[in-house]
């Protein structure tokens, strides 16, 4: 499997400079962005579904935010949330380096309090990013945030593979994320009006779409 996803990745053709230094710059730093493979799978679902509305929790230094914003129409804006203090000046910086800073706006706290304050179904597309055990937190508040219609993208859910262990197998230590992650994928691939896959790419991908046929999530 190492194999195909290095080949899949080398496939990927080079990104603008100023994305391709904010990329070995995070790495160097060892800041968790999104894997190359997933990367193509998130721009190529921004591009197909052309939202006009992109939520992301989670911004980390900008990266995927400006993945993006790479292929999304003129029209199109980001709304990004951070929490990490360290991080929050860097993704700005990394913004203007990247001539978005009108096209993302970054809401700094929690992920939480701020999504509660955001209008009900004002976003067509959500990518969330963020605290892998807080996923099934925040669901309820995510789906009322998406449009009929709209796509939620949730990233990290497979955990390397520990997902299909036991939780006695898993590390004491992640066990509490272990089974948030694993209900978290119960719940959105059970719940009437979403229609969800999950996708072996990179370190695991949900694509949920909320059905436009209900008007209600149960």
């Amino acid at each position: 499997m190492n194999r195909i996803t290095d080949y899949i990745r080398s496939l990927e053709p080079d990104g603008s400079p100023v994305l391709t230094a904010i990329e070995r710059e995070a790495r160097e730093a060892f800041v968790p962005i999104i894997r190359k493979e997933t990367g193509a799978l998130l721009k190529t679902l921004v591009a197909g579904t052309r939202p006009k509305a992109i939520l992301e929790v989670g911004t980390a230094v900008g990266y995927s935010a400006l993945l993006m914003a790479s292929v999304m129409e003129p029209d199109c804006h980001i709304t990004t949330i951070e929490k990490y203090e360290k991080r929050i000046p860097i993704a700005r910086d990394n913004f203007r380096r990247a001539g978005r800073e009108g096209d993302i706006t970054l809401l700094e706290g929690d992920a939480e309090e701020i999504m509660k304050s955001l209008p009900e179904g004002s976003f067509d597309f959500i990518f969330m990013d963020a605290a892998k055990g807080q996923y099934i937190h925040w669901l309820p508040t995510v789906l009322g945030l998406l449009a009929p219609g709209g796509m939620l993208v949730s990233d990290n859910v497979l955990q390397d593979g520990d997902i299909i262990e036991s939780r006695f197998a898993v590390e004491r230590r992640n066990r509490t994320i272990h089974s948030r992650m694993r209900e978290y994928l119960f719940v959105l691939k059970h719940t009437e009006g979403l229609e969800t896959s999950v996708i072996p790419i990179g370190d695991g991908v949900t694509v949920s779409v909320k059905r436009a046929d209900r008007k209600e999530i149960t």
